[in-house]
């Protein structure tokens, strides 16, 4: 068979553009080459519905115990009860769990959007806006913190069925303990979407969500440094939660509830190759090489935010405890957009975001996503913070003049010569 050399020579043009640049989209990371190596197997073939030991098809005794394997490790990380890894995404497994735990119409409260949250916490364009009835909490306009007493006075009026915590945007911490208390008051249940600062969370340097929320689910790769993917866990299985009932009004554990919400649900045959890589990221990030990698990335951030800051950027809550940072540009002049667009130029990837309270469109925006992450796997330490704050202002503050941008990059794709993807 002849070989595609139009696409593999993409793919190589792909790792050249990842390779040469400054890589700070707080969503992406680098995976090592033996999760890259576990996703393009031959398991990639394999059909497998269903779970370990209960498939529909024959064939499954070798996945099965793949899968298993990546269940008992991600249950050892986390310290979870229970735990599902087929879903192919954070988006999956939040559509998972809201098939499973929710009726269409029942309302649920999340993050707002335009605050930090997420598409799948009851954006309108979105499933979860679509089939379910969102409202919504946010930051306060002068800390730019969330106000947890807030979110109680509006969890006692909308009286939600579903309380959504978690973010893609949000610099902060987050109270679990209290969100419970909100909402028991309430009789609802408690989601946590930790797809951001689940390495941070699985190596106990944030607070645990597990201790405290029903049900939670995450992405695989961002922090925690895996392939694309999702999952969902517990900390405890949960019988009849607020009167929680199957279809047919039969009571259920909250995790067989949960395991036909992934399928047959919202899915089909779970990626088998792809659960194959997780469980070596699982077991990476067991290791003490990755617990001083994940201190290292918060090291970067806090490091990244205070260089911003002394130049006068304006860092939504003023600082950061996980490893991404919002900025707020308008008291620059610029806009997401522009902002993005020229740093891309330089070689310096990262991503345009709608800021609280913004008076831009989600296309254009008032502000700018910065994560550490992926720098962090490359090699890059505190010092070196300090020079990429200093080459995003060169950027920024000289937007429109090329040749500065490019003696930027060319500074860039030289420094970064001397960290490989792959040792």
């Amino acid at each position: 068979m002849q070989q595609d050399h139009i696409i593999f020579d993409l793919i190589k043009k792909e790792r050249t553009r990842q390779e040469s640049g400054l890589e700070l989209i707080a969503s992406e990371n680098f995976v090592s080459q033996q999760v890259l190596d576990a996703m393009g197997t031959v398991l990639t073939n394999k059909y497998a519905e269903g779970l370990p030991g209960k498939r529909y098809y024959g064939g499954c005794e070798v996945v099965d115990e793949i899968e298993t394997l990546a269940i008992d490790r991600i249950r050892e990380l986390f310290g979870a009860e229970w735990a599902n890894v087929q879903p192919h995404s954070g988006a999956q497994a939040n559509a998972a769990v809201m098939l499973a735990l929710l009726k269409p119409g029942d309302k649920i409260l999340g993050f707002d959007l335009s605050h930090g949250g997420h598409l799948t916490h009851g954006s309108p364009v979105n499933f979860s806006g679509k089939l379910y009835q969102p409202a919504f909490y946010g930051v306060d306009k002068n800390t730019g913190r969330i106000d947890w007493d807030e979110v109680g006075r509006i969890a006692a009026r909308e009286k939600p069925k579903l309380i959504i915590c978690g973010a893609s945007a949000y610099s902060r911490d987050w109270n679990y303990k209290q969100l419970r208390e909100i909402a028991d008051t309430n009789q609802a249940l408690l989601m946590a979407d930790i797809a951001h600062p689940a390495g941070f969370i699985a190596r106990k340097i944030l607070e645990d969500p597990l201790k405290y929320c029903h049900v939670v689910t995450t992405t695989t790769h961002k922090t925690l440094r895996g392939p694309r993917g999702g999952l969902i866990m517990m900390g405890k299985d949960f019988e009849n939660p607020f009167g929680l009932k199957t279809p047919k009004g039969k009571i259920r554990m909250m995790s067989s509830l949960l395991d036909s919400g992934v399928f047959p649900g919202t899915q089909g045959g779970p990626l088998e190759h792809v659960i194959a890589a997780k469980a070596v990221a699982f077991q990476e990030a067991l290791s003490d090489d990755f617990l001083k990698y994940i201190r290292q990335v918060q090291k970067n951030a806090r490091k990244m935010a205070e260089q911003f800051m002394k130049k006068g950027y304006k860092i939504i809550s003023d600082g950061t405890d996980n490893h991404l940072m919002l900025i707020d540009l308008r008291s620059r002049d610029l806009n997401g957009k522009q902002a993005e667009d020229a740093l891309i130029r330089a070689d310096i990837t990262i991503n345009k975001n709608m800021v609280p309270f913004d008076d831009k469109s989600p296309f254009v925006t008032s502000g700018m996503r910065l994560g550490t992450a992926a720098v962090t796997t490359r090699g890059l330490l505190e010092d070196d913070m300090i020079k990429i704050v200093e080459l995003i202002d060169q950027v920024l503050s000289n937007i429109d003049r090329e040749g500065l941008i490019l003696d930027v990059k060319k500074e860039v794709n030289d420094w970064m010569s001397q960290y490989p993807l792959f040792k």
